[in-house]
């Protein structure tokens, strides 16, 4: 008599498996739907996606199956229909499937954020449930969540049953041979999958999507897990690192500049071309996830940033200028630390990031004192453990205090009665603003000149701020938080025209990364473009900086214009230099762009190097094959990076 394995003590398993790859592919299907015009599909195309995913969705049935197919090896014969046996498989099932819808309603909405696969970003915020938990209940309605994901849950356990796989199992008599063989078979599938399914066998089609939509949600997440920090050295492309340091030694090499370090570092007196030294006070405004496009300037006809488009008339304007990265972090180290995006974590991230060169350290060199100020909980993204050990006082909306921390510096968490309106990620810009100007206010009483690095909270999902500022409703769109988010800047600047130390005070208007990195491209350009303007210089007419320029660029072109002589360990350049040759840096967690003029770079692991030819009108990618040069270029400007970064070259 032929054995029916869907009869055996597995048959559960199997069903449940099912559930699964059906399910996930209903979820590649609607995927595919709703970025169809992005996909560029033909009928190979979309097999090649169908085969692939179905490869992915079996790894996680797979993974899924482990511990289950463990207990079903385990159990013996005799207590196969007993209550226990029958409650254990009941409530081991039922937190597959729960587990499993639960990911699939995470993957619809984080698809809807970023139109891409669980990545780095999502690995990132599960290590704050506070600000994410909280950020789901502001932006949907989540007890009707969590109870839709237990009763969609409860009716396919119900359809399971219903198809007798339950009855089987437990009216089976699956001897202990065949259990075992059922077991490290797939445990053996496990292990192939471990060691030679990696997720970037997904990634082989030159459009974007086409790899996302080859790849299963779970799977991505744990290799965004386990590969969130990377070794350049190991797994990029390289050069010696002695003409690494050649390379970038020239392309950093300005007038007035003087290396003082060994061969392997870019340490460098600067010393001022001319004119005297000014010391105004300096205020950083980083706007959350603020792209270019949604200014006037920049084409946007829904009049929602007036503020700043009046601003900008009257600026040292960045027209040009792009983010090194996709996240706040990334915009912070651009920022604060003026060197590439290495691979893997922001430095802000990382171990080892005390005590480095920041542009925060060339202000204490000159006698200002520096203090970074958030309107969320600075845990979040280690913010306050690296900006308290790289010198920086600390204003926050912290929950508590910290205890314990390793970084002796001023720390003040915003009292309740300060705060007019807060969300999951914090208190609204205008009473971030307000604890600005308190702080401005008590310096110049000291005569204390003051940089403050401002990172702002209310352009983010769920798009809340006060009623009443604005004529869009709190909550409903982006739209509304740009919108507001321009207010606040217009309101601070109000207040702050009234204060006695505004003359002497210059506002940096920067943001921190786009609204959205996703689009056809594994990097695509546009979506890197942001806005930055230089406000209030004393003595300085406005004018339009039309180069293409990184973040990492803004604080030397300031130092230039101040006139500032002094010590530096960047990789930024002054983009007002007549010999300044205009390039970007801009990368995900893996993916490391380099863009000199239109031709753009980008290198992946497994030692992978490809070159495009950039098209800024149609915002267009098209493979072209560059100089050795300009791909030297790259490889050691990132290569350099994380050689500094992972030997302490970057400490003061």
């Amino acid at each position: 008599m032929t054995f029916n394995p869907f009869k055996s003590r597995y048959a559960v398993l199997y069903a449940f498996a099912l559930f699964f790859i059906i399910a996930s592919l209903l979820m590649r299907i609607v995927f595919t739907i709703l970025s169809f015009q992005e996909t560029d599909l033909i009928f190979s195309s979309g097999i090649t996606i169908l085969l692939k995913g179905s490869v992915f969705d079996f790894g996680v049935v797979l993974y899924f199956s482990f511990l289950y197919s463990l207990y079903l090896l385990l159990v013996p014969q005799k207590f196969v229909k007993s209550s226990i046996n029958i409650t254990v498989n009941y409530v081991i099932v039922f937190l597959m499937i729960l587990v499993s819808v639960f990911s699939f309603f995470a993957e619809f909405t984080f698809w809807g954020e970023f139109e891409s696969r669980f990545n780095f970003i999502a690995v990132d915020y599960l290590v704050y449930t506070y600000e994410v938990i909280n950020n789901i209940n502001e932006s949907y309605p989540l007890p009707y969540l969590i109870a839709g994901v237990v009763t969609i849950t409860i009716i396919i356990l119900l359809v399971i049953k219903s198809s007798g796989a339950f009855r089987n199992s437990f009216g089976s008599n699956t001897r202990f041979k065949s259990r075992l063989t059922y077991s490290l078979s797939i445990w053996l599938l496990i292990a192939i999958y471990a060691m030679a399914i990696d997720n970037s066998w997904a990634e082989k089609s030159e459009n974007r999507y086409q790899n996302e939509l080859s790849k299963a949600g779970v799977y991505s997440f744990f290799s965004a897990f386990k590969n969130n920090e990377l070794n350049y050295q190991q797994f990029y492309s390289l050069l010696p690192d002695d003409r690494a340091f050649e390379i970038t030694r020239r392309l950093l090499k300005t007038p007035g500049s003087a290396y003082t370090g060994p061969s392997r570092s870019i340490r460098k007196n600067v010393s001022a071309m001319e004119g005297q030294q000014r010391t105004p006070n300096v205020v950083m405004i980083v706007l959350e996830s603020f792209s270019a496009d949604f200014m006037k300037e920049f084409g946007n006809e829904q009049r929602i940033t007036p503020v700043l488009d009046s601003l900008a008339k009257q600026s040292l304007f960045f027209t040009n200028m792009y983010a090194t990265g996709t996240r706040t972090v990334r915009g912070m180290e651009a920022l604060s630390l003026a060197v590439p995006p290495t691979p893997g974590n922001s430095i802000v991230r990382r171990r080892n990031n005390k005590q480095l060169s920041t542009i925060g350290s060339i202000f204490e060199s000159k006698g200002y004192r520096s203090t970074f100020f958030y309107g969320g909980d600075g845990y979040f993204d280690n913010m306050n453990q690296y900006f308290g050990n790289n010198g920086f006082d600390l204003v926050d909306r912290g929950r508590k205090l910290a205890i314990g921390d390793d970084y002796q510096t001023d720390r003040r968490r915003i009292p309740d009665s300060e705060v007019n309106f807060e969300n999951a990620w914090g208190i609204c810009d205008e009473d971030i603003y307000s604890a600005v100007l308190k702080d401005a206010d008590a310096k110049f009483s000291a005569k204390q000149p003051f940089y403050n690095f401002i990172m702002t909270t209310s352009n983010h999902r769920p798009f809340t701020y006060p009623n009443g500022k604005i004529d869009i409703p709190s909550g409903l769109n982006r739209d509304g938080a740009v919108k507001y988010t321009d207010y606040a800047i217009g309101q601070f600047l109000k207040k702050a025209r009234t204060k006695p130390w505004f003359s002497n005070t210059i506002f940096i208007i920067v943001s921190d990364h786009c609204a959205s990195s996703a689009g056809k491209n594994e990097i695509d350009v546009a979506k890197y473009h942001i806005p930055a303007m230089i406000y209030n210089l004393p003595g300085a007419a406005p004018f339009r900086v039309e180069k293409v320029c990184s973040q990492i660029d803004l604080y030397p072109t300031l130092f230039s214009v101040l006139n500032w002589s002094y010590r530096n360990n960047n990789y930024g350049i002054n983009v007002l230099d007549s010999a300044y040759k205009p390039r970007a840096l801009i990368a995900t967690y893996q993916k490391l762009g380099y863009m000199r003029n239109d031709s753009l770079v980008i290198l992946s692991p497994r030692r992978k190097v490809e070159s495009f030819l950039y098209n800024r009108s149609g915002n267009e990618q098209r493979p072209e094959k560059v100089s050795d040069q300009l791909i030297n270029e790259a490889i050691a400007s990132y290569q350099t990076a994380y050689y500094l970064y992972s030997k302490g070259g970057l400490k003061k």
